[in-house]
């Protein structure tokens, strides 16, 4: 009967705006939440094949709902720097557990970026979910563009992060050796060949000029390298002695008095360093503490603990910048600088936008510590939709696809920022007066059945 079909298409029609005003709700609630997507409401028509007959039965209506997960936020500014939005396709792969985590704990994808340390620094967004990342190392993370090996992921750890120094290993020295400087009586008898112990470096021979310069070991540790020049007698020609202060810091079974390296340092006749006759060494290699060596070979001592480290010596040379210089002036240095810092600790957190997490330290180091995937899907609007602003997998989205962040068409990462939903309040309010009238208009279809079906069984009194 065609009154009580118009009964039923009326419930539907309750049904279906009551859905559609529960998503419409669910919108306005979070037109503030982070990396919220809004859920659409399609109204689907039942119609009922219709014979061709003067009786018509209504189908009614069904409303489905689906979150527009492609949709992009605008990026907002985070004073955070482990807050994170992707600007682009790709997701946050995240779990609902960090390092206790199983082979049988899903996987969850998220925009939702509001990432922060837990107590066991386990980078973790406001709705639970742990990030989770490639573990860096030297190489830097493998290719993975189109990957689907979710089991290659760690959880972000970013406390108990060793500090680190780096040795030194270049040097540069900028000087001028007086070119009126006298030869001395000790000049004439110099000989490190035959006579090793009588040098610079022991203080049997007091140099004409000596300069000294901090470089830095593989600790972290300053070191003290002295560089003498005693000047010899063949014209435009100085002894030059590169030496350890203390003596004591480099093995005893190597070269004497601590000394790392010795030659001759000569001169073209304007002053200008004479590259081809000097005999000074421009690289030197120091042998590592567990490692004896025997001279001419030099090696940090036992006690020191050190790795092997080598140096490279830039003296500039002819018609340079810089450099060593001969000219009748006072013998001084000018300017010395060498690469490599001190230790240091941790400082802070940051993402760049390939998705490298670096931890930065306090003496201006930085190391790559994770590298952060992004998830992609044939159909993202497959997913299913999870607690927290979270997705799941499902057959209807497709595989998932892991790419590095900026590669493959994944997207980029943006550090100190934050995804913001997508809903449009005008629009939902607008909605939302759409949807009452069309329940109150459902409603009508029922009362209006009601009373014909009632007039219906007063036909028989």
């Amino acid at each position: 009967m065609s009154i009580n079909t118009a009964l039923l298409s009326g419930v539907s029609g309750l049904k279906a705006n009551s859905s559609a005003l529960a998503s419409v709700s669910d919108n306005i609630q979070n037109a503030n939440t982070v990396g919220y997507k809004r859920v659409r409401n399609d109204f689907t028509a039942m119609l009922i094949e219709q014979s061709h007959v003067s009786s018509y039965n209504a189908g009614g209506v069904r409303a489905t709902q689906s979150a527009e997960i492609a949709d992009q936020g605008s990026i907002q500014a985070s004073s955070t720097s482990t807050h994170l939005a992707v600007s682009g396709d790709g997701m946050f792969v995240t779990r609902l557990k960090s390092d206790d985590a199983t082979a049988s704990d899903q996987y969850y994808f998220t925009r939702a970026g509001q990432f922060s340390p837990d107590e066991d620094g386990f980078l973790q967004n406001t709705a639970g979910y742990y990030l989770y990342g490639w573990p860096a190392d030297e190489s830097g993370a493998p290719d993975t563009v189109g990957s689907t090996n979710l089991g290659s992921l760690e959880p972000v750890q970013v406390t108990g992060i060793d500090g680190i120094a780096e040795a030194t290993s270049n040097m540069s020295i900028s000087a001028n050796l007086d070119a009126s400087e006298a030869v001395s009586t000790a000049a004439t008898t110099y000989d490190l060949a035959t006579n090793p112990g009588v040098s610079m470096a022991s203080g049997a021979v007091t140099p004409d000029f000596q300069t000294t310069v901090q470089i830095y070991d593989s600790l972290g540790g300053t070191r003290t390298v002295a560089m003498s020049f005693l000047k010899s007698p063949t014209a435009n020609e100085w002894f030059a002695e590169i030496h350890a202060v203390p003596a004591s810091a480099m093995q005893a079974t190597g070269l004497p008095d601590g000394l790392l390296a010795s030659g001759t340092v000569a001169f073209t006749s304007d002053g200008q360093l004479d590259m081809a006759n000097t005999t000074l060494p421009t690289s030197l290699s120091i042998g590592a503490s567990d490692t004896p060596v025997t001279a001419p070979a030099v090696g940090w001592a036992a006690s020191e603990g050190l790795s092997a480290q080598t140096i490279n010596f830039d003296f500039a040379g002819a018609n340079t910048t810089g450099g060593i210089t001969q000219y009748e002036s006072a013998s001084e240095l000018s300017k010395s600088s060498v690469d490599g810092v001190a230790f240091g600790v941790l400082a802070q957190i940051e993402v760049d936008d390939d998705g490298n997490v670096n931890a930065l330290f306090t003496n201006g180091l930085s190391r790559p510590i994770y590298k952060l995937p992004l998830a992609s899907f044939a159909n993202p609007s497959g997913l299913i939709t999870e607690a927290g602003g979270a997705y799941s997998a499902s057959i209807d989205a497709g595989s998932v696809i892991l790419a590095a962040a900026n590669q493959n068409g994944s997207g980029l990462i943006n550090s100190y920022s934050l995804e913001g939903s997508t809903v449009d309040l005008a629009e939902e309010f607008t909605n939302l007066i759409v949807v009452q009238r069309a329940y109150s208009a459902s409603s009508k279809i029922i009362t209006t059945a009601d009373e014909m079906l009632n007039e219906l069984i007063q036909l028989k009194r």
